[in-house]
């Protein structure tokens, strides 16, 4: 496949990429019209921060199944526009956790002892000491808005430093939080009691703004800002002018809304500041591991293998997705085959989710049945990462339930479909390795299912079976194998034959035409070419 390289990576992490034998270009620097006009024709994009990918610009990927983003955050990808494109995107939100969290603490340091002020002034010539007397660090309380993995590096740090711990995060446990030397607290207390507040959240209407001119008034006099994490979480003009007015101590900010900042923005001007040029990760080692973890996701979800830091997927966990792996094509297959056996547009689907498999996370089962579903009533390209989408946009109710009752079988998946005519109902296990179909409706069976299958609702009286199979020898139809399920002897049944080749529609006719035949159905299990 064709892997395009928008930013400059580590020459290690190119190497991943070309291992498969994909072929990679890079091309650095290119203008949103270059990289919308060359992206069509590329299965994967590798990104780092300065490269915005757009929707406008992911308008002309037809062909993309992942974006890779060499760092945490992806605030420069349409994270939108990707999902409803069917588009992966994977991030690398471990490897610059150090990095990130050094430079927390440098910065820090460099406010408190007002190191930046002191070089500059000593490179002017100057011998002025007591302009630039410090605080310690050690007894002060630090409040970390954002406990993720770098959050929690920087308290590991922070408790070295004999600093007491205050932090938030809406998904972290006071257990947790201790773990880390970490009491929680509300951001409202942190604002008002921190000594040195930092944040490690991304970007995004809940966070832009933490600190702002609704709350600047209530910051503990003396406090310092730092942000290594993205720029727009504070608001720059009121912290600018909150240090001219000497209502804060300090700030020290490695990001900024507008990468570079331009000429104007009041943080230039403002005193009492460390700037830095967005250096949280650009360490040697960070841009290694980085690399080597964003592109090794991308060779993974190009192989069809799920990535471990999918930024619009369900994360599971190895041992979740080595159980549902066996299941995913099973369902899409039983999604396709309850669609085409409702015939009307399905409106409602119920996912139920049978025995061990039950203990999983089943969303990207749920997801590969609506692909299933989509798949042949939509000119979009349907995945596992759109199908959500889709369905929602069609306003398709999904519903998804698990019960450890899978009746005779260790594991079972049963799909219903409900249209405006009616409803439909398969199911179907994992059996030897092999996708087994074992429900239609009320019926009972053991089949694998076939690419092309011809299903009958039919009497079950004698002759029947021969006369459809005289119809299809006659229409040149060759049958590779027959299923029979039936409630009693003479009395309704199901009857699915596999078949090589399609059915012409006057044949089918015939079939439908025949006295015993209440129903005939022409089912493909398989996407059509």
């Amino acid at each position: 496949m064709k892997i395009l390289v928008a930013e400059p990576l580590a020459k290690q992490g190119l190497e991943i990429l070309r291992a498969p034998g994909h072929e990679v270009d890079e091309k650095i620097g290119l203008t949103p019209e270059e990289l919308a006009a060359i992206i069509g024709d590329y299965d994967a994009l590798l990104v780092r921060s300065q490269v915005k990918v757009t929707a406008d610009i992911l308008a002309h990927a037809n062909r993309m199944v992942v974006i890779g983003r060499a760092g945490v955050g992806v605030d420069n990808v349409d994270l939108d526009a990707a999902t409803k494109a069917g588009i992966v995107v994977v991030n690398a939100p471990t490897g610059n956790t150090v990095s990130a969290a050094e430079q927390t603490i440098t910065l820090m340091l460099a406010l408190a002892h007002k190191t930046a002020a002191a070089d500059a002034s000593m490179r002017r010539g100057e011998w002025k000491r007591s302009s630039f007397t410090g605080v310690e660090l050690r007894g002060r309380t630090l409040g970390i808005i954002g406990l993720g993995k770098i959050g929690q590096a920087v308290a590991d740090r922070a408790r070295g430093l004999e600093m007491n711990v205050i932090g938030f995060d809406p998904f972290v446990t006071a257990e947790q939080a201790a773990l880390h030397g970490v009491t929680l607290a509300e951001v409202d207390k942190i604002i008002e009691t921190a000594d040195v507040i930092t944040v490690h959240v991304p970007l995004n209407k809940a966070t832009r703004g933490i600190i702002n001119a609704d709350n600047i008034g209530k910051l503990k006099p003396g406090v310092m800002l730092v942000n290594v994490a993205r720029g727009g979480v504070y608001d720059e003009a009121v912290v600018a002018q909150a240090l001219k007015d000497g209502k804060i101590a300090g700030a020290a900010i490695d990001v900024y809304e507008t990468e570079p900042p331009a000429a104007d923005n009041p943080l230039l001007s403002a005193p009492n500041t460390v700037l830095t040029p967005h250096l949280g990760a650009l360490t040697a080692e960070a841009q290694l591991r980085v690399a080597e973890e964003a592109c090794e996701q991308v060779v993974d979800v190009l192989a069809g293998r799920s990535a471990r830091y999918a930024v619009n997927a369900p994360l599971l966990t190895p041992e979740t997705a080595r159980a549902i792996a066996p299941y995913l094509p099973l369902t899409e297959i039983l999604g396709r085959i309850a669609a085409q056996y409702l015939r009307t547009g399905v409106k409602t689907l119920t996912v139920d989710v049978g025995g061990d498999l039950a203990g999983c996370d089943a969303s990207q089962l749920t997801a590969a049945a609506l692909r299933g579903i989509l798949a042949d009533a939509t000119s979009e390209r349907v995945n596992l990462i759109n199908a959500g989408f889709l369905a929602k946009s069609r306003g398709l109710t999904v519903n998804e339930r698990k019960t450890s009752d899978a009746g005779s079988f260790a594991s079972l998946v049963t799909l219903t479909v409900q249209g405006d005519s009616g409803s439909a109902t398969v199911a179907g296990t994992i059996a030897n390795g092999e996708p087994r179909l074992v429900r239609i409706n009320d019926n009972w069976l053991d089949m694998t299912p076939a690419p092309l299958m011809l299903v009958t609702h039919h009497q079950d009286k004698p002759g029947t079976m021969g006369r459809i199979g005289l119809i299809l020898g006659e229409a040149d139809v060759n049958i590779s194998s027959m299923t029979l399920a039936r409630m009693a002897p003479r009395g309704e049944a199901l009857m699915l034959l596999a078949v090589d080749d399609e059915v012409p529609d006057a044949a089918a006719a015939a079939i439908k035409a025949h006295p015993n035949v209440l129903d005939v159905w022409m089912i493909r299990a398989v996407a059509q070419s």
